[in-house]
């Protein structure tokens, strides 16, 4: 690696910028590949090509309503038609019919030769072997003609197109059995301490605390599209950093560590790495919380070192590890970092020397920053919609003034825009009684 995609800054202070962090990685976190996977197995997968329908859909014209098929020119006179038969869904010949003829069909039955329209079921009276049909004035033909819907080698989904159950809807019409996706990260956890234990066996003992993050990041990390997420949990020593990361090497594409990225006496982390051959990318940001965060590479092994404390390791995985998985899956990392502009619903103070990502929530129809931003806190996380993105020495702001914000979850998503709307709604209201007192 060459130019702007390594800062090697082992002992330095936190001097590299978030955007410029941003850009590193960004560099690295390049697709992983594709693969081929039935389409029953690719839910919420992201399509690395097109999908092309390999069927007409319609196959054939066919009935849009129950009815009877027939011939426009035999309304003329309301006269009536023989029942020359009937047709089903799934019945691939239509048969025909002649003037003075008509066929009972089912939505989705093919369309008898001859027939160039469906009159409904309730528009029709049926005596015997005879039918009139009695259509409304300007009645729909209600026939689907062939490829109505798509033509034979139509492109129906575009690459990078998530498959939900709606674009699913379109890949299975399309007749495609077989998708081509992008390959999703498979990914190695290592919460280091001495001091965790699993959920539940932390009160044994006084000297131990439950390992909060690992199971969060797990869950984070196949939220974010990856394929397979391991966790261990190791002590605070190197050899067991080392053993664990070496097993990670080939099986891995992503290894996180979490905790021993600062200079304790105990944060081993970097130091274990480098006698592996850790390419160290970047290290020590000028962020808040965050700033112990590092990344770099063993070969193809990406390597993306969290803090321990909770509040800074979730924060710093939606800001880094978030556009990482994106990046290494295929849809890009700027996917993951959309930026959205909302008004402050309560004063800001000015901010320090380090740019800043505050934990919020969206409240009337603005972004609300939590008091008490402690990076080891744990006790706000649940109730945390967004980041607040504050620039180095920004100044204060009054509520109304806009910040930058992140959404956490999709569901958050959802809540920035209903407060964008809602701040819009206020924005022109307020802007409506003001025309009004002119006025």
């Amino acid at each position: 690696m060459s130019g702007p995609e390594r800062i090697n800054a082992p002992g330095c202070a936190a001097t590299i910028e978030f955007d410029i962090a941003q850009a590193i990685l960004a560099a690295h976190a390049l697709p992983l590949g594709t693969e081929h996977i039935p389409l029953d197995a690719a839910a919420g997968r992201l399509l690395a090509a097109p999908v092309v329908a390999r069927i007409d859909s319609p196959r054939r014209d066919c009935a849009a309503m129950d009815g009877y098929a027939l011939r426009s020119a035999d309304l003329e006179y309301q006269m009536l038609l023989r029942i020359a038969g009937a047709r089903y869904a799934g019945a691939w010949e239509g048969g025909s019919i002649g003037p003075g003829e008509a066929m009972r069909v089912m939505t989705g039955a093919p369309l008898p030769e001859g027939a160039d329209r469906v009159v409904m079921i309730e528009r029709c009276e049926v005596t015997g072997d005879r039918v009139r049909a009695r259509p409304d004035p300007g009645e729909r033909a209600h026939v689907r003609p062939r490829a109505g819907d798509f033509a034979c080698g139509a492109p129906l989904l575009q690459s990078n197109t998530r498959l939900d159950p709606f674009a699913l809807v379109s890949a299975a019409a399309a007749d495609v059995g077989v998708v081509t996706v992008w390959r999703q990260p498979r990914v190695g956890i290592v919460a280091t301490g001495d001091e965790i234990a699993v959920p539940g066996k932390a009160k044994a003992s006084p000297h131990l605390i439950p390992d909060s993050l690992s199971l969060a990041l797990t869950a984070f990390c196949t939220q974010w599209g990856a394929a397979e997420v391991e966790h261990v949990r190791v002590p605070d020593e190197s050899e067991a950093i080392i053993s664990t990361a070496r097993a990670a090497l080939g099986k891995s594409d992503l290894l996180i560590l979490l905790g021993g990225a600062a200079r304790g006496d105990r944060d081993h982390c970097r130091a274990a790495l480098k006698t592996l051959g850790l390419d160290l990318v970047f290290a020590d940001l000028a962020i808040k919380p965050g700033k112990p965060v590092w990344f770099g590479r063993l070969g193809s092994l990406h390597v993306l070192g969290l803090p321990g404390n909770p509040t800074a390791a979730l924060t710093i995985a939606r800001l880094f590890l978030a556009p990482l998985l994106a990046g290494l899956g295929g849809a890009g990392p700027a996917s993951a970092l959309q930026w959205v502009q909302l008004p402050v619903s309560a004063p800001v103070a000015s901010n320090g020397p380090r740019e800043a990502f505050l934990c919020g929530m969206t409240e009337r129809g603005g972004a609300f920053i939590f008091q008490g931003q402690e990076a080891s806190g744990q006790a706000l996380l649940a109730r945390t919609g967004l980041l607040v993105r504050r620039p180095s020495y920004a100044p204060a702001l009054a509520a109304g003034e806009s910040v930058s914000t992140l959404a956490l979850r999709d569901g958050d998503i959802m809540a920035v825009l209903a407060a964008i709307i809602e701040a819009a709604t206020s924005r022109r209201l307020a802007s409506d009684k003001a025309e009004a007192r002119v006025r």
